[in-house]
């Protein structure tokens, strides 16, 4: 959230129109509903996930979207992609990090090899990714980088033993690459959804509140863009508590985490 009278902190993208997009893992949730709000507003989208069926279901016939599925935890498939897309496009405006895997488990259920699977999805892909893009984007002088982490991020709470810490990595990652990037004219954005319904979020068996769609999601990244925000958390009614929660003592923390948290 940005008070009106300071200047945003990114330069703000209204329209969309003829911007190439890259979005990684495109192919449900969040992901996949950018992509249709973006194809939209006649950007032109590239979608990547694994799955290529729900790449090409979303895709459908549109001109502007282009479909490249590969593994986003394997560097020798970024650097391929990425040259093919730099030989069909020339350059990129904006890449999205939506890729993720989420199991809710306390941390004495957490399987070492599990968890550095969603380590390598969450966290290690975006490392692999940067690595690829990044190179072109500083060569021309301009570009974006948007990484979408959470909430789960903010303090640690149950549930989330691999996910929230891998999230929380995510949120220093892009404070630190908008300190290196953004006087290279390069955006950055970080994207902390609350709950959102999707496939990863089906798994959860509490209630979720503030519950959003996916469509809702990509609304509010969007709007932020516009805006020119750096941090894109949403909805504020969920939010913009837990930035309170994050700042308590800890005392007070974990004994609120014990009241209403815990089961």
């Amino acid at each position: 959230m940005r008070l009106p009278f300071l200047p945003p902190l990114n330069r703000p993208i209204r329209d969309w129109s003829g911007q190439t997009i890259w979005i990684i893992g495109a192919s449900s949730g969040i992901g996949a509903a950018l992509a249709q709000a973006l194809l939209q507003r006649n950007a032109k989208v590239i979608l990547s996930a694994r799955r290529v069926d729900r790449l090409n279901a979303i895709a459908g016939t549109n001109p502007n979207a282009h479909v490249l599925s590969f593994d986003a935890t394997n560097q020798g498939e970024w650097n391929n992609a990425s040259a093919d897309l730099l030989a069909r496009f020339q350059y990129i405006d904006l890449v999205i990090f939506c890729a993720a895997k989420y199991q809710p488990e306390r941390s004495w259920d957490v399987d070492a090899n599990d968890a550095a699977t969603t380590i390598k999805i969450n966290l290690e892909s975006v490392y692999q990714g940067l690595q690829s893009v990044l190179p072109p984007m500083l060569r021309r002088g301009s570009g974006g980088i948007a990484i979408l982490a959470s909430v789960a991020g903010y303090v640690g709470l149950p549930n989330a033993s691999v996910y929230g810490p891998s999230k929380a990595a995510l949120i220093n990652l892009s404070e630190l690459l908008y300190s290196d990037l953004h006087k290279k004219n390069i955006n950055v954005y970080l994207v902390n959804p609350g709950f959102v319904q999707t496939e990863l979020t089906s798994k959860n068996d509490f209630d979720m509140p503030a519950l959003q769609t996916p469509e809702q999601a990509a609304q509010a990244i969007l709007e932020g863009i516009a805006n020119g925000d750096f941090e894109i958390h949403f909805p504020k009614r969920f939010t913009l508590g837990l930035k309170l929660f994050q700042i308590l003592p800890y005392r007070w923390r974990f004994a609120l985490i014990r009241r209403f948290v815990l089961v």
